[in-house]
């Protein structure tokens, strides 16, 4: 938690502050603020290389455990999990007479996760979350967990869209204390889970999200959290499509992110039954239990292709 006179200095630098690199000597040009939490402050910044994003704090050991972070995302192949990190270094902070810590990381440019499915329709929400959850999956292999996973932290960019992870401030190793979460998406608040960092924490935020997003209006929890959401999850047509999904990841249910994104597959199908209704097991279903990863990637890409065309004809009309 930063000091409170240090956090209105450093979450308030006005356009035009110059910082300079302490050791590589590096200069960095302030355009204006990108986001802010408990860890520090992140903006847009000119450099030589062009727009960049630049996260100050008054911690070097928070400056220190995000870089190692965004290196070990460096390190997973065909996955772009985060932004790329591009410098660390120190400022000498005049005003203050202070040396503040600081990493530069890729500016990615694009929408915010509901703006994105704002514009262009529900439909585009599962794509979405299907693209997250290979992502999660991914992290969750190298030992970690996200943790503060919220709309905020999730970028729709390039084309085709695609989703990326940003601010790692929450990213924490599994099996540890959580160190960064936002109530609503946390199932510690709804009462339905601990805040020790497991891949069905982050599954746990994946359906708050979903909810969230048939729900723009954010919304409290009441006495009973998860009787309150299987109801809201029951009176929206979209998210009842997928009801048995998001109960078991609201459950905690789910063990890997790749689980959750097979039944999310199968439920675009009808195949998964609704939460709350058994059904005996068929040759067909056992025979899709066994159905390889490959196909169903497959079937993402080829979806989201589809997808994809359709908006650019709406575009093109």
């Amino acid at each position: 938690m930063m000091n409170p006179i240090l956090k209105n200095r450093l979450c308030k630098l006005p356009a035009g502050t110059v910082i300079v690199g302490k050791w590589h000597k590096q200069a960095y040009k302030i355009v204006k603020p990108l986001g802010n939490g408990a860890n520090g402050a992140v903006y847009l910044a000119e450099s030589k290389k062009g727009l960049v994003a630049i996260k100050v704090s008054d911690s070097s050991t928070t400056i220190t455990s995000e870089v190692n972070v965004l290196k070990r995302f460096s390190k997973v192949q065909g996955a772009a999990l985060g932004p790329s990190l591009l410098d660390m270094d120190d400022w000498w902070d005049q005003k203050i007479n202070r040396t503040i810590p600081f990493y530069v990381m890729e500016y990615i440019k694009g929408e915010d996760f509901f703006s994105f499915i704002r514009k262009r329709g529900k439909e585009w929400l599962v794509i979405l979350v299907l693209q997250l959850l290979s992502a999660l999956e991914q992290l969750h292999e190298e030992g970690w967990v996200f943790g503060d996973l919220k709309p905020e932290n999730v970028l729709v960019a390039g084309n085709p869209p695609t989703i990326r992870l940003l601010d790692v401030g929450g990213t924490t190793l599994q099996g540890r204390a959580v160190k960064e979460f936002t109530e609503f998406y946390d199932r510690g608040y709804w009462g339905l889970g601990s805040r020790k960092a497991d891949p069905a924490y982050d599954l746990f935020a994946v359906a708050m999200m979903m909810i969230h997003a048939c729900y723009p209006t954010k919304f409290e929890r009441k006495e009973n959290g998860r009787k309150q959401l299987f109801t809201m999850i029951q009176a929206d047509a979209t998210l009842r499509k997928y009801e048995h999904v998001l109960m078991k990841a609201i459950d905690g249910s789910y063990v890997r992110a790749m689980d959750m994104k097979r039944e999310l597959v199968a439920a675009i199908h009808h195949d998964v039954p609704r939460a709350g209704i058994k059904q005996s097991p068929s040759r067909k279903q056992h025979h899709k239990k066994k159905r390889s990863g490959m196909i169903e990637t497959a079937f993402i890409v080829v979806t989201l292709l589809c997808m994809y065309a359709l908006y650019l004809y709406g575009q093109i009309l």
